[in-house]
């Protein structure tokens, strides 16, 4: 296969992406957030505050604000978003109002949170793997950064605070409170889209005892170490720091090699998502 043909072949996959995640978040959408009024951010928390105060079909106001927003995105941050943000842009809206006489799965909000955050927050990863966005207010958000100094973080915050918010004047204090457990989910979920579920540790070891340390991992626990230079903060002495990253069905013999030769070491165990190369995976 051509570098043409193998490029083709990714784009086309991108836009697949993109169109599946798009449907995907119409239907959590559809059947586990607005029949709920659960209004999780986002410009589709803005068409479940409207739907429930007027009537307003969700999807011809998604598109009401995500069309203005992915031109004013384009003009005043002077970003080209490429076609497959404008498909994703068009396809969400188009699919909410294909679906939006299903029935509901659930009419406990409760349920209606967790789930519909889940299913919402994998379409969004779908989304973002195909590199684009189905616009909204992440585009809002980085025009505010831009004009006021805040970080993307605080902006995003900012702006699904305030719709959270709306949604508890608006409808009450709880589906105020299930919004933001909606929004937490989905937030969580993209995550593990993105990142996959940790089936990896990383460790950093300081040790007295590193050589012995290192010689016994490689024996005991078959893994490479990386040896990093380090200086104490407080004693201001240059000391190696030992790094290693393992399956987690492998740490708990790690530790204890670590607490069979030193058990005075300082240990650091952190979550590794993706280890691409030799014991893992192919890069």
């Amino acid at each position: 296969m051509t570098k043409v043909q193998y490029e083709f072949k990714d784009t086309l996959l991108e836009y697949v992406y993109v169109i599946a995640g798009a449907a995907v978040i119409a239907l959590g959408f559809n059947l586990f957030l607005l029949p709920n009024q659960v209004a999780s951010g986002g410009v589709s928390g803005i068409s479940t505050i409207l739907n429930g105060l007027f009537g307003w079909n969700a999807g011809i106001v998604q598109y009401a604000f995500n069309i203005p927003l992915f031109i004013a995105g384009v003009v005043v941050l002077g970003k080209n978003f490429g076609m497959k943000s404008l498909v994703g842009t068009l396809t969400l809206p188009a699919i909410v109002i294909l679906t939006q006489s299903w029935n509901a799965v659930t009419l406990n909000p409760l349920l209606g949170a967790i789930f519909g955050g889940i299913v919402v927050g994998f379409g969004i990863g779908l989304v973002f793997k195909g590199k684009a966005s189905t616009g909204g207010t992440d585009l809002l958000a980085q025009i505010i950064t831009k004009y006021t100094g805040l970080t993307l973080g605080t902006s995003v915050l900012l702006i699904d605070g305030i719709i959270a918010l709306s949604a508890a004047v608006v409808f009450d204090i709880e589906k105020g409170l299930y919004a933001i457990i909606g929004l937490y989910v989905t937030t969580k979920t993209i995550d593990i889209i993105q990142l996959g579920f940790s089936q990896s540790k990383m460790v950093y070891i300081i040790s007295d005892m590193e050589d012995e340390l290192r010689d016994t991992i490689y024996e005991q626990v078959n893994r490479g170490v990386t040896k990093i230079p380090a200086i104490g903060g407080y004693t201001q002495k240059e000391r190696s720091m030992l790094m290693v990253v393992v399956y987690q069905t492998e740490f708990t013999r790690l530790k204890q090699v670590i607490q069979t030769v030193d058990p005075k070491a300082f240990v650091i165990v952190s979550d590794a998502y993706e280890v691409l190369g030799e014991g893992f995976k192919k890069a």
